[in-house]
């Protein structure tokens, strides 16, 4: 298992926050010290003490190793848009360059397993003509790749799945959420995913009343990380 990893999702709102935080009390059951990284987040409150986004406070409160909010979280936009027009239109340049050096400060920590989390999906787009698959890239992690299983995740799963190879990073695994329970045969779907995805499933997590990070790391297995 490598100690670090960049987890990404086939989309917006694939619970992508909710599966880092139970791998990463999935760690520290497992005795390893844990530290995560927010690069960017949009959808930010505004607080005293600045703008706080909910899911970079998720990921600080699972992590063993602590560090200020600004460490974990650079980059935070209140408006809940796509973070390319959030900075255009706060007048800031945010492109691999400006996150580049903050997470590498995460990394520094040499925590026995670390997550930086994307924002939405694979090809997140910054300013300019940088994506947040380049960061991904220059830090030249393993992904995680979290499915939120519904209709038309198979397509989504692949494609980003193909994304990442031609990105030239590993899938180092994947994480079924299954965020419609109802799907039309869900466990033919999950069977394709499991023929289909270069990497092993990390785990099935349902549809749970309470996604604490503890109830969510019942179910995933952090041995199977390549």
């Amino acid at each position: 298992m490598s100690p670090a990893y960049f987890i990404t999702g086939t989309d917006t709102d694939v619970g992508k926050t909710t599966i880092a935080a139970g791998l990463l009390y999935a760690a520290r059951e497992n005795g390893l010290s844990t530290v995560a990284g927010k690069p960017v987040a949009s959808g930010c409150e505004i607080t005293p003490q600045g703008l706080r986004n909910a899911d970079a406070l998720a990921l600080m409160a699972e992590s063993s190793v602590k560090l200020t909010y600004d460490e974990v979280n650079p980059v935070a936009f209140e408006p809940p848009i796509a973070p390319h027009i959030a900075a255009r239109e706060a007048g800031q340049v945010v492109n691999v360059q400006t996150l580049l050096a903050p997470m590498r400060h995460v990394l520094a920590q040499q925590a026995g397993f670390t997550l930086i989390e994307g924002a939405g999906g694979w090809r997140v787009p910054l300013s300019g003509q940088d994506s947040l698959s380049d960061l991904a890239q220059a830090l030249d992690l393993p992904v995680i790749l979290v499915v939120g299983v519904r209709l038309g995740c198979i397509s989504h799963a692949l494609l980003t799945a193909e994304a990442i190879a031609r990105d030239g990073l590993q899938l180092a695994g994947w994480v079924a959420n299954i965020i419609g329970p109802k799907t039309a045969r869900l466990e033919e779907n999950l069977a394709t995913l499991a023929e289909r995805l270069p990497a092993p499933c990390l785990g099935r997590v349902p549809k749970l009343k309470t996604a604490s990070a503890q109830a969510v790391a019942e179910h995933l297995q952090l041995d199977l990380l390549d």
